[in-house]
This record gives C-alpha cells, sequence and structure tokens, in this order.
C-alpha cells in the first residue's frame, strides 16, 4: 500500500497572505454525497464523499477537524481513478492541510487547475469538518465542475465501502489504511458510466439483521434515512428534496450480513426490511424510480427469498440480480482482508453489474476498460 502522506497534525500554515480564502459551503466546491453546510463549513462522514474544488494560483490548503482520522484521495488536474495522486490523513481540529503539491504546479503548463478529494474511509472512522480553502495571493477561486447529468445511488455494506480492498491477503485482518472508496464496485462501475454517485454504506449492515447479530437493532433501512452514517440519535434526517442528486438508478447490494453466521430470518421479516428500503427510497426519488436488487451470496434461501421478494413487490420497477461473489472472485488472487475483494476482485465484480445498469438506465455500454 502506497504510503500516506499524513499531513494534517504536521503542517500549520497561516491565512497570512492568502489572496482568496472561501468558506467550504462556497457555491464554487462541488459536494457530491450526504453533508451538512452549516455556518459555512461542511461536515460528512458516510464513505466516498468526494468534492471537486477548481482554482488558478501556486497553492492550495483546507481548513478541517475530525472527531477520530480519516483518510482521503486526492486527484489534481485528473479525473477520479484507482490511482489517487496522493492521500491524505484528517484528524485534529481546525489543521491546515496541503491539498497540493507544489511542485506538481512548477511542472504543470496549466495555469487553472481542479482538485478531487475523496473519502476513503466509512463513517465509522469518524466525521470530518471541512471549514474553509485558501489559496496564494495570485491565485483565484473558479467554479469547479458541476454535479454530473450522470449519477447513480449505491446502498450496501462492506464491498460497497471497499472494506480491505488494498491488503495483500484474505488472511489479513483489517484496518482502515486498507480501505479504500476508490476502489470499490460502486466507484468502477460510476467511472464506467461517466456518472457522479453516491454511497450509502456500512460494514456489517443488512437489511433486516446485521452481521452476527439478533433481530434486534439498527440496519440499512434505519440508516438510510440519515445525514450522518454514524448519528444513532437519528436527529438529523436526510432530505433528499433540497440534495441536487437524482440517480438514474438505486442499486442495493444487502442480504449477505442477514444470513451471516447460523441465525437466520424469516421470508416475512427479511422482505418486510427490503420493502421498507425500497418505499424510502421511493420516497425520495419518485414512484417509478428504478431500483436493482442485488443477491450478495451464494445461499440458496437468500436467493429464494430475494426472487419472490421482487417479484411480487408491490412497487414498481425493482429488478432482482443473482451476482454471487464466489461464481466471480477465485482466491487468493481476487481477494483482500478478511476474505473480501481486493481491487482485481471488484473488477471482476463490476464487469457482472455494467449490464444490468446500462439496460435499467438507458445508457448503453461503452467502449472503455472496466477500472
Amino acid at each position: 500500500m502506497k504510503k500516506h502522506l499524513l499531513i494534517a497534525t504536521f503542517m500549520l500554515l497561516t491565512i497570512n497572505g492568502f489572496a482568496e480564502i472561501i468558506p467550504a459551503s462556497d457555491s464554487r466546491v462541488t459536494f457530491v454525497g450526504r453533508t451538512l453546510s452549516k455556518d459555512g463549513s461542511v461536515s460528512f462522514d458516510w464513505t466516498g464523499v468526494y468534492f471537486r474544488i477548481a482554482f488558478k494560483g501556486n497553492s492550495l490548503t483546507m481548513k478541517a477537524s475530525d472527531s477520530n482520522r480519516n483518510y482521503y484521495n486526492v486527484w489534481i488536474d485528473a479525473p477520479m481513478s484507482a490511482e489517487p495522486h496522493r492521500v491524505i490523513t484528517v484528524e485534529g481540529e481546525d489543521t491546515i492541510i496541503e491539498l497540493i503539491d507544489p511542485k506538481h504546479l512548477k511542472k504543470s503548463k496549466k495555469k487553472e487547475h481542479q482538485v478531487i478529494v475523496q473519502k476513503r474511509t466509512e463513517g465509522e472512522q469518524g466525521r470530518t469538518t471541512i471549514h474553509s480553502f485558501a489559496t496564494d495571493k495570485n491565485g483565484q477561486f473558479l467554479q469547479a465542475e458541476p454535479i454530473r447529468t450522470r449519477q447513480l445511488e449505491f446502498i450496501g455494506a462492506s464491498y460497497d465501502c471497499g472494506y480491505g480492498v488494498e491488503d495483500t491477503s484474505r488472511l489479513a485482518k483489517f484496518t482502515p489504511e486498507t480501505e479504500n472508496s476508490a476502489r470499490s464496485f460502486p466507484a468502477i462501475i460510476s467511472r464506467y458510466f461517466g456518472a457522479d454517485h453516491v454511497v450509502v454504506a456500512h460494514s456489517g449492515m443488512g437489511a433486516a439483521r446485521n452481521y452476527n447479530s439478533k433481530f434486534e437493532g439498527w440496519w440499512m433501512p434505519d440508516r438510510y434515512l440519515q445525514t450522518f452514517d454514524m448519528d444513532s440519535t437519528q436527529a438529523m434526517r436526510w432530505d433528499a428534496s433540497k440534495s441536487d442528486i437524482r440517480p438514474a438508478l438505486t442499486v442495493i447490494y444487502l442480504g449477505g450480513n442477514d444470513f451471516s453466521v447460523s441465525l437466520q430470518p424469516s421470508y416475512e421479516k427479511f422482505r418486510d426490511g427490503y420493502y421498507r428500503l425500497i418505499r424510502y427510497i421511493k420516497n425520495n426519488y419518485g414512484e417509478n424510480h428504478p431500483v436493482l436488487c442485488v443477491s450478495s451470496k451464494a445461499h440458496s434461501t437468500l436467493l429464494d427469498y430475494m426472487r419472490d421478494m421482487v417479484k411480487f413487490c408491490p412497487m414498481p420497477n425493482v429488478h432482482f440480480m443473482a451476482c454471487c461473489p464466489s461464481l466471480h472472485l477465485g482466491t487468493d488472487e481476487d481477494l483482500g482482508a478478511n476474505f473480501h475483494p481486493n481491487y482485481k476482485g471488484h473488477q471482476k465484480f463490476s464487469y457482472a453489474f455494467i449490464p444490468y445498469v446500462a439496460t435499467i438506465t438507458g445508457w448503453g455500454l461503452q467502449d472503455m476498460p472496466v477500472k
């Protein structure tokens, strides 16, 4: 794994001499994902949230705080990919973080730059609050690329988060450093279609039962309602009507955790939990909004549950896809930490999804690699 650039706590820059400082909520900055703006700052904790910021100048810094420690991908004058230019760490209070390497600016012939920053880690690792951005005395902030017309929403658990994707052994224990949302199948599929995407996912979540748990608790249908992943008080509900996100399709990849270990939900309990989630989605985007329900485990009972659940679903435009990891992933070469797919495994997984997404959205297949 690439060495992380632990800039956050090591570099304190004063703002003296900067020509322009803008709040994080400035309209020229484009955030994609569930966020909350307050007093000029922007807070979020869901995995994969990202923003685009454009400027001309010789430096770019941001002032940020984090409730714990989170890792971020940074792309400079390039689209999002599986290979960021650098990885930064955000932790502590009111820390000044250098987003762009001055050496890159010296080599670049461009006068105007766009930087993309994406949260690699999931909500369990903490909530980030970005306060402001600053450039040098000769700099100026510009309008970043707005939210794209093509948009996708993904709801799920550890696979959607890129859990352990950068580890090299299926026997390795998970660490946050090996999690990378940019290498997960939602990111790969979205890049293939040139779409912006939102991920609402948390490792271990199920539709009616979480990993290795009983049937009491807080499941993905409950979490889906929230602005923040880790807001167990349910105090801050997500208001989709105030968001610019209008996905062409929502992909749900749940069920494996419901059937983890030995305890299994009844068909009625699983169906009711799943239907509750689909109802919330359609409340957000409209009754005819398409939803793709993907079976997430090579388990005959789960496959039967999901097939019948979709077949008899009282809500329109709900689709079913059987995509079992055991049918697509090999052994060591496709797996990272805790038997979860590595980047190669997520690429293989994405190949199975793409025809369904192309057909349901009407976008068609693209003549480009899946990466």
